[in-house]
């Protein structure tokens, strides 16, 4: 009979609803015919009967990683969660299956301990904006619900990765991949805009890429409406990330419009094309007063290849004046389109780039401006703060919510810190009886299964 300590996976599983127990003996005899003449015969552990259920996709890792400690809480409503994506501006998003469709998605959660009206309400608009957008190059949003005290919101799951890994694993973009990634980003934006929504945080991490190379953009969750005005709770409050504000964002939050996100989406083909953001290093407010006065270095600098034409498309959408810059998302696609599709591009009349030709490059400019993206897409502005000596700390990292990043799953326990569980959701307390019931009598048969195999026993031997 299993002792205590290991019949905590058996008991989580049986709990879940995703394990039966005919499965659970049907790996337990595999495990035995595989140990047969072994040393480790006849012990079956824990960790052993999970790594078998997942082998044999009854579970996933993931799955078997949470009961291996004791949790059986796998789902929100009709969602069974399956894996942690991981930790957005909002909260932490898991990769979901739906328990009648069969379909698979992305289920963002708002924290239990951030359930504050405000909180709720944010969430709430977040829900709404995405509802009003059905578009190939955006996330879609499909459902939301309330478990308990867990509100959480549905998307599309996208397999692949976001620009901004891509960029930091592969190196910079081609200009034929990167005009293909951006032309298709500003379509998706437009077509937000045609809803009179502002994403406001237009950014590489912010565009997810398959291996089919379709580009989506998601986290619409910092979308302003265009004409809710003081409405909107965040309205006078700088919205974004440091390195791909635009100067009017900065400046007066007010002012913020679509061509707002033509600006980010300039900076986000930036650093597509040259590994870099345009303002590396420094203090997000340092990097603002950049963004307000500065010119960034000329992208040949450090990707020679890039044309001209090209060049002077990535400047006219990352003009300082609003009024100059290119004034719709779907004019940066058609722009781009060219390059997209691989059709050779007739030189166009072209107007001085605000960008000088780039100097030798030497060491020591080079090294400074190297930029390390995990220290500043996470950084975030508050207008009150805004000409004050930022306090942040540049350290902190954000996690994968709008990247969900897939990976091969593996049949081992995975090593180091194990993915975070579902929150804690606050069960009526007649479940909560039912639940200790069930748990009592899985507890019971497994003794009484032990009486009777001593008896069986005794009468052999």
């Amino acid at each position: 009979m299993p002792s205590k300590t290991r019949s905590v996976f058996r008991n989580a599983a049986l709990l879940s609803g995703l394990v039966a127990q005919a499965q659970l003996d049907a790996a337990e005899s595999a495990l035995r015919e595989e140990a047969v003449g072994s040393d480790t015969a006849g012990e079956i552990s824990d960790e052993n009967l999970a790594n078998k259920l997942v082998d044999t996709h009854v579970i996933t890792r993931y799955q078997a990683d949470q009961m291996l400690t004791g949790r059986n809480k796998l789902n929100l409503g009709p969602y069974l969660v399956t894996d942690f994506i991981g930790q957005g501006g909002m909260g932490q998003v898991f990769k979901a299956v739906h328990n009648v469709m069969g379909r698979e998605c992305a289920v963002k959660i708002l924290p239990v301990h951030k359930s504050t009206p405000e909180a709720i309400s944010n969430f709430t608009r977040e829900i709404r904006t995405q509802a009003k957008l059905d578009h190939p190059n955006l996330v879609r949003a499909y459902d939301a619900g309330q478990d308990g005290s867990v509100h959480y919101l549905v998307t599309e799951y996208v397999p692949g990765t976001d620009l901004r890994r891509l960029i930091r694993s592969d190196g910079p973009l081609t200009m034929q991949q990167a005009a293909s990634v951006i032309m298709q980003a500003a379509r998706g934006l437009h077509h937000a805009h045609e809803s009179h929504l502002i994403h406001r945080d237009v950014k590489p991490g912010n565009i997810l890429v398959t291996p089919e190379g379709i580009a989506k953009v998601s986290d619409l969750g910092l979308a302003g409406f265009i004409n809710e005005g003081d409405a909107d709770p965040r309205a006078g409050k700088i919205v974004g990330t440091a390195d791909y504000l635009s100067p009017e964002q900065i400046r007066n939050p007010h002012e913020v419009s679509n061509v707002s996100d033509v600006y980010s989406l300039g900076c986000t083909l930036y650093y597509a094309i040259t590994g870099k953001v345009p303002f590396p290093g420094g203090t997000p407010n340092s990097k603002a007063q950049r963004h307000l006065a500065e010119t960034p270095w000329h992208p040949k600098r450090f990707n020679p290849d890039i044309s001209e034409e090209f060049v002077e498309v990535i400047a006219d959408m990352m003009e300082k004046d609003p009024a100059s810059r290119i004034p719709t998302a779907a004019e940066v696609a058609a722009r781009l389109e060219p390059w997209a599709t691989e059709v050779g591009v007739s030189p166009a009349p072209l107007t001085k780039s605000p960008w000088t030709p780039p100097p030798l490059p030497t060491g020591s400019e080079d090294s400074a401006q190297e930029t390390d993206g995990a220290r500043i897409d996470s950084e975030e502005f508050d207008s009150s703060r805004a000409e004050s000596v930022s306090q942040w700390s540049q350290g902190t990292e954000s996690g994968s919510a709008a990247s969900q990043d897939t990976r091969q799953l593996p049949t081992r326990r995975r090593s180091g810190p194990l993915p975070p569980p579902l929150p804690l959701v606050q069960l009526p307390r007649r479940q909560r009886q039912n639940q200790t019931i069930l748990l009592a009598v899985v507890a019971s048969l497994a003794a009484l299964a032990g009486v009777v195999s001593g008896f069986i026993l005794r009468g052999l031997f």
